[in-house]
């Protein structure tokens, strides 16, 4: 049927040409331009699951991008609801996707893609020096202070850094919640400049925190609240030099970072040897420090818990006038073996108790505390005043209503089945596909060690390698202030089971690369 319109300028009545009638719109979404014509038969809701992993991959959906409502999608691909629901519970179930309620369905963790998909191959690492950010990592020996925030931005598809817990369970519904309660309950002067010192709810919720997990029984009065472990070892080292301390024994191996911390108030880190059963306390003496800062529930990096013996020997050591620096970073998250008493709970006129929530709920909440003996207390109390007049209140106020609530104990319960499942997965990929490796430290904590003990190479460079391959680690030397084995230190509670398993596949690959000879496992 021919149609016209009227013409404006003249009001004669053109004619036009016919129009052939429009076929119904096919079926697709504009959302990642999805086809379903393109799925096999019978499996709808395995193609658009692969589709969607494939997207967060490669950048199209990054962390935070929300997807289509289910209704919304299945209307506009004009397949059943259920197809798409199953497929976004495949990728919750993966870790890479959450719900959030009313904000919908979230992308919260990148996926690890297989090193043979990849649209062209991952470049091998450079020599040091050439330019390359990922070789420039691991180029400096020894690693300097910002070594950390340079490997934090070097880009990976599989990360598996320790000393992070899984951040993708944050309870952001559960913060959220409390966060609403203590606006609506905080007054106008709540508001104000709070005490260095930290809030006094907080101070309450951690006394009772540490009564209730780590057998500690402390007075709100006696917690300062810091700006994580590394803000309080900090302002200890600035205190103990005051007072006349020019050296804090560490152990061998133990945290690089603290050491940093340590070093930048110009205290000497002279190494402790740690063995199988922790510090060895004979070494400790030879050094001849006043402090030594020790990790005892869970040693970093290597896993061993201080033995009875160690112990009474310590406290003699501590009785004759030294004092203990206690990092109990990650001591709540054990597999495989009973709770570990803090040495604070048996000694606390000589020990000096750090911890925090970094490894509870995310480090980006930068909040811990401190117990100090009481010979250093208000210097601490002051130095915390003068560094930034304390703690941001709301966040303290907010983490103290989840911690007396119970709230806390309920995500440490979750925390340990995924990181528990993520442990196993990353020990059977190393016996599967490095079964020259020996683990250590796997009945607790966030990551693990493993150490090649029939071969001499450098673990720097098989570290730098990896990261050229997409696969971020740390090398055991960067922890040590001796020689010793080559390493790797593996985080695996924030990384699902699959990219766990492509990141140690891949590390077995590099590794058949940087020392002639070993062949890979398992590909």
């Amino acid at each position: 049927m021919n149609r016209s319109i009227e013409n404006a300028s003249d009001r004669s009545i053109t004619p036009v040409t016919p129009v052939t009638p429009v076929a119904p719109s096919a079926s697709g979404s504009d959302f990642l331009q999805l086809n379903p014509q393109e799925a096999p038969a019978g499996g709808l809701s395995d193609w658009l699951a692969r589709r969607l992993r494939d997207a967060i991959a490669d950048g199209s959906l990054p962390v935070g991008s929300r997807l289509p409502a289910t209704r919304v999608l299945a209307g506009e691909l004009r397949v059943s609801r259920g197809v798409v629901t199953e497929a976004y519970q495949r990728l919750t179930e993966d870790g890479h996707v959450a719900g959030r309620g009313r904000g919908g369905t979230v992308v919260v963790a990148p996926v690890a893609v297989s090193v043979a998909s990849a649209v062209a191959p991952a470049p091998v690492v450079p020599a040091a020096g050439s330019g390359d950010p990922a070789g420039a990592v691991f180029a400096v020996t020894p690693p300097g202070a910002d070594v950390f925030d340079a490997l934090r931005a070097a880009p990976a598809r599989i990360d598996l850094s320790p000393g992070v817990p899984d951040l993708a369970a944050f309870p952001r519904t559960a913060w959220l919640r409390a966060e609403r309660a203590v606006l609506k309950g905080l007054s106008a002067s709540g508001l104000g400049y709070g005490d260095p010192r930290g809030a006094l709810e907080l101070r309450r919720a951690v006394a009772n925190w540490l009564a209730r997990n780590r057998g500690i029984r402390v007075d709100a009065g006696e917690v300062l609240i810091t700006s994580g472990t590394a803000q309080g070892l900090g302002l200890l080292a600035q205190v103990l030099r005051d007072d006349g301390i020019r050296a804090m024994a560490v152990e061998d191996p133990g945290s690089l970072g603290a050491r940093h911390h340590l070093r930048d108030r110009q205290l000497e880190t002279p190494p402790v040897a740690v063995d199988a059963e922790g510090v060895r306390v004979d070494e400790l003496r030879a050094t001849g420090a006043r402090a030594v800062l020790l990790t005892p529930a869970h040693q970093f990096p290597t896993g061993v818990v201080l033995g009875g013996v160690r112990r009474r020997e310590l406290m003699r050591w501590a009785g004759e006038g030294g004092l203990i620096v206690e990092d109990d970073y990650d001591a709540e998250h054990r597999y495989d073996r009973p709770p570990v008493p803090a040495l604070r709970s048996v000694l606390a006129e000589r020990v000096c108790y750090a911890g925090s929530v970094s490894k509870l709920l995310a480090p980006a909440l930068r909040v811990g505390w401190m117990l100090a003996p009481p010979k250093y207390r208000d210097a601490l109390v002051k130095a915390k005043r003068f560094a930034d007049l304390g703690n941001a209140v709301l966040p303290q106020l907010v983490l103290a209503r989840l911690m007396e609530s119970g709230e806390m104990e309920r995500h440490l319960r979750l925390l340990r089945r995924r990181h528990r499942q993520r442990r196993d997965a990353m020990t059977a990929a190393i016996g599967e596909h490095l079964p020259g490796a020996v683990v250590h430290g796997a009945a607790a904590g966030l990551h693990l060690v493993i150490t090649f003990e029939s071969a001499e190479f450098a673990d720097t460079g098989l570290a730098g390698a990896a990261l050229g391959r997409g696969v971020k680690v740390q090398p055991l030397s960067w922890h040590r202030q001796r020689p010793g084995h080559p390493g790797l230190v593996l985080g695996y509670a924030a990384t699902p089971p699959g990219g766990i398993a492509e990141g140690v596949a891949t590390l077995s690959e590099v590794l058949s690369e940087v020392v002639p000879g070993v062949r890979p496992r398992g590909r």
